[in-house]
């Protein structure tokens, strides 16, 4: 060995001679002391990785805010699917418009009044005679026939919710008022269950067709009378107009000569049908003019009763 690197060897060894090393114990926890610190800043800093991962995939995953639908228009249904209920959809239910109850007809439409089933027929469904044609007689209600026979048909008996029916006399506007009355109505208004109404004018006007003569049918009467559709139109949402005829004869069964005619008009508005069957009045005829004024009354007064 050389003489300088002997030299170094004990100048290192003096050194180390001088400096307190320190005991093995303390030494140790020292060592743990620094494990420690070294554990605890890996674990640290793997959670503040793990949050900030969260909330990047939260700033990228945040759907958009959603945009209102326009007005009027549907909002799409949320309800599961049959595939993910493992049952049948439900029933989807039409939009509406605002402020009308579904099932009902937007004015307009249609030009006639939504359809609306009453339950009960008040007075003031019947209407009221002109001042002019009023002879003084108060209308009686009766329980009577609405419609001469025809034939035996049977029309729209089943499907009745409630009938009134009352007698009204009357005179034409040139009689003066103390004479003989010139007519008189048996005016009925029925109620038919929803959706009827049209089917009872349907069987009416087949009625008539079916029965072109027939006996005993007029009043009372045992001549025999002919029964024919006449053309009608602009009396409520239908009518139907027919005319029984037959051969006339005086308070004492004589002939007169004469035909003697009675009208009867059916109108529709609804489910409501007003029948005014003219009888007239010691073997008068029926006044076309007369009948077709009485019938605009007539639905005049049940619309307004229908509001």
């Amino acid at each position: 060995m050389s003489r300088e690197l002997s030299e170094l060897y004990g100048s290192l060894a003096a050194d180390a001679d001088a400096r307190d090393l320190g005991l093995p114990d303390v030494l140790r926890h020292q060592a743990d002391r620094r494990a420690r610190f070294r554990a605890a800043g890996s674990t640290l800093a793997v959670g503040l990785v793990v949050v900030g991962v969260v909330i990047g995939a939260q700033v990228v995953t945040t759907p958009p805010a959603s945009v209102p639908a326009p007005a009027g228009m549907p909002t799409p249904s949320t309800s599961p699917s049959p595939s993910a209920t493992g049952g049948s959809p439900s029933p989807s239910v039409p939009p509406t418009t605002p402020g009308r109850s579904p099932g009902t007809t937007s004015p307009g439409a249609t030009g006639t009044q939504p359809s609306r089933t009453p339950t009960s027929i008040p007075d003031r469904a019947f209407f009221a005679l002109a001042p002019t044609n009023q002879v003084g007689i108060a209308p009686e209600f009766r329980d009577e026939a609405v419609l001469p026979n025809l034939c035996g048909a049977d029309i729209g008996g089943e499907a009745i919710v409630q009938r009134r029916t009352r007698l009204l006399i009357y005179k034409l506007p040139q009689t003066p008022k103390g004479y003989v009355p010139d007519g008189s109505y048996a005016h009925s208004i029925t109620i038919y269950r929803a959706g009827r109404a049209d089917d009872v004018l349907k069987e009416l006007r087949q009625a008539v067709r079916d029965c072109p003569e027939q006996n005993g049918s007029s009043g009372g009467s045992s001549v025999r009378s002919r029964q024919r559709l006449l053309s009608d139109s602009g009396f409520g949402d239908e009518s139907v107009l027919f005319e029984m005829r037959n051969a006339g004869q005086d308070v004492n069964g004589t002939p007169t000569g004469a035909d003697e005619v009675r009208l009867i008009r059916a109108i529709r508005v609804g489910d409501v049908v007003t029948i005014l069957w003219e009888q007239g009045w010691e073997g008068t005829s029926s006044q076309r003019a007369q009948v077709d004024a009485d019938g605009r009354r007539a639905v005049a007064a049940i619309r307004r009763w229908l509001g």
